[in-house]
């Protein structure tokens, strides 16, 4: 089993949770220790996390643990493997108050957020995303 800290369009109400959740065990909200750049980035409007630990926000998010066969299908939706898309460990503080959990956290390479279409952003709740199965040629 794996934990997975979630802080976009995989939320509970967003576009991809549907597609990733099922088997998935909610833990709960929870925010990230560090403080991490993430913004709405791209011609897709994504919500992207930067892999620069100390700048931006403690970000906001949702946590779950989930089977390895799982984690590999949102490594799929999230285009891991391909240039500039990766997961990484970090730590997050839970809001019920219990103790900090590491778990993984789906990043992008700064070379992949343009344009930017916000500051950075401690929760997100941007409505703009186009899911892969809106988008033209």
């Amino acid at each position: 089993m794996h934990r997975l800290f979630v802080f976009g369009t995989l939320k509970r109400g967003f576009p991809l949770h549907e597609r990733a959740r099922a088997g998935a065990i909610w833990l709960g909200r929870g925010t990230t220790i560090e403080a991490y750049p993430m913004f709405v980035a791209g011609r897709w409007y994504a919500p992207m996390m930067l892999n620069e630990p100390g700048h931006g926000y403690r970000v906001m998010g949702e946590l779950y643990e989930i089977e390895g066969p799982r984690l590999e299908l949102i490594d799929g939706i999230k285009s891991v493997g391909r240039p500039g898309n990766f997961r990484t460990p970090a730590w997050i503080e839970p809001s019920d108050g219990g103790a900090a959990r590491r778990a993984l956290i789906y990043m992008k390479d700064r070379a992949l957020a343009l344009p930017i279409h916000t500051g950075c952003l401690a929760d997100y709740q941007d409505r703009r995303f186009v899911p892969p199965e809106h988008r033209g040629t």
